[in-house]
């Protein structure tokens, strides 16, 4: 233990006794408590250690897991409608507006004047010295000029012998993942992320020296010895002056303004307290006016919405409540007042108009791309190619856990219920297609990466296992001891504090 070490980095017992002096303890009370902390983390390992998953749990849940679909996918649009959608007439339009009126109904809000002085707005005003410039850019010369880079990983080894029999199996032709599944570990486990020639010091020149994918070593380090694999090379870059100078003199400017707005938070308190509202705060400390109808809980399009200061102090303002400077979180400045509530009300059709018609025709096209997205459906399981209809989207194989672009969410779990051969109607939110489960795949049963998913369901099966054996120990000795919880009292208890 480190409180316990002298000068020297080891145990030192008038350290010992002087901490346990000061925390008011005996070498017997410690020791004690010491000898009970091991002998519950000894019989805490006794009860949870020693499990084997069943081999019939593990390999259901791989083959459930690692099981793979193709599918193809017929994503439906406006132009695959044999007939387009009808343009609404008036009368509908109407009565879709007050069948629909909740939609089309603006919320209750606050209307809310304020005066700010953000410092977006005076930052271009703001001088910039170019000698300034040229010195940021040095300054931060790490920033703009980056050497060449690899993407390095590691795997260490305990002793030569075994680092050299890895490396011949390399050159025999296996895999460097397997490699690293025999050590019992993960590609990401073994990543050192982005390295530099200096940052892997010896080993550098020998790893430089190989092309993407190479493996360099086994090579000395601190650990053991290592193999090391390139996963990327990455170019050299830099950024002159002349590309960035913009940029630097905008964080300058923006600087600068921020200094010149925090010189005027105690101006602008004064003023207020003073007896100055909102208006005086224009001309006498050069703030902006401004009218917005807040909805609390809701960020409107405003750039002063944007700010979390506003919004908390417009959801807090009452009506008569006194303004006063609050500090917004880039630097900017605002003071506010509620000037009164605007009740909810419905948007009349003239104003709403616009909106109206575009809920329409969404509705309409999506009510008409299901309709016609289950005549194909209709038309494939009698016989007709599914390309037929359109262009097709092929998904050779995919896992569980894959991605397929701008497809929901519930696309793959779909997928995933379906008998080969089905046909089925997918539809969400602006988007239906029409699928077909080409085939399904069962889950490979060689291979790195089929050893790795097993081993990690093992060891997981394994830790639920003997967490449950755990929780089962943990509540046969409270049942044995006689230990209850008075529920009421704890209850009682939380209800009491602030």
């Amino acid at each position: 233990m480190d409180a316990f070490k002298g000068v020297s980095g080891t145990f030192d017992r008038e350290a010992y006794r002087f901490t346990l002096d000061r925390n008011n303890q005996t070498e017997a009370e410690f020791e004690s408590g010491l000898r009970r902390d091991v002998t519950r983390e000894l019989l805490q390992g006794v009860v949870v250690g020693g499990f084997a998953a069943p081999a019939p749990l593990t390999d259901t849940l791989y083959a459930w897991a690692a099981e793979r679909r193709g599918f193809s996918m017929l994503r439906l649009a406006e132009a695959d409608l044999t007939t387009p959608v009808p343009t609404p007439t008036e009368a509908e339009l109407t009565t879709y507006h007050t069948e629909n009126i909740a939609l089309f109904t603006k919320p209750e809000a606050k209307r809310i004047t304020y005066a700010a002085l953000l410092p977006e707005a005076i930052a271009p005003d703001q001088p910039v010295d170019d000698t300034v410039l040229k010195q940021l850019y040095e300054d931060r010369l790490a920033e703009f000029v980056v050497p060449e880079r690899r993407l390095v990983e590691r795997l260490v080894y305990p002793d030569q012998a075994a680092a050299d029999a890895a490396r011949a199996r390399l050159e025999a032709g296996e895999a460097f993942e397997t490699l690293v599944a025999e050590r019992g570990l993960t590609l990401d486990a073994i990543d050192m992320g982005d390295m530099t020639r200096e940052d892997l010091g010896d080993t550098g020149e020998a790893i430089f020296a190989l092309a993407e994918g190479g493996v360099a070593g086994p090579l000395p380090t601190d650990l053991g010895p290592a193999l090391f694999r390139v996963a990327a090379v990455l170019a050299a870059e830099e950024t002159t002056f002349e590309e960035v100078r913009d940029t630097l003199a905008i964080e300058i400017q923006t600087d600068a303004a921020r200094r010149l707005i925090s010189d005027k938070v105690e101006l602008v308190d004064d003023l207020l307290a003073g007896g100055a509202t909102l208006e005086n705060l224009v001309t006498d400390a050069g703030l902006a006016l401004a009218t917005v109808d807040y909805v609390p809980g809701l960020q409107g399009d405003t750039v002063i919405e944007g700010y979390p200061a506003f919004r908390a102090a417009a959801d807090a303002v009452a009506e008569g409540d006194f303004a006063e400077a609050i500090v917004l979180e880039d630097g900017g400045i605002v003071a506010l007042r509620l000037d009164e509530i605007v009740p909810s009300a419905p948007i009349p059709f003239a104003d709403a108009r616009e909106d109206v018609a575009a809920a329409w025709q969404a509705e309409a096209l999506t009510r008409a791309l299901s309709d016609r997205a289950i005549e194909i459906k209709t038309a494939i399981e009698g016989g007709a190619a599914i390309g037929s209809f359109g262009i097709v989207d092929v998904t050779p194989e995919t896992a569980r856990d894959g991605f397929i672009a701008n497809t929901p969410e519930t696309l793959l779990a779909d997928a995933f219920t379906m008998a080969e051969g089905d046909v089925r109607v997918i539809e969400a939110q602006g988007f239906v297609a029409v699928v077909r489960l080409d085939r399904i795949l069962p889950a490979a049963t060689e291979g790195p990466d089929a050893e790795a998913l097993k081993t990690a369901l093992m060891a997981q099966a394994e830790q639920a296992i003997a967490s449950d054996a755990f929780n089962a120990f943990t509540t046969a000795l409270t049942s044995e001891a006689g230990i209850s919880i008075d529920q009421a009292t704890i209850n009682a208890i939380h209800a009491s504090l602030p």
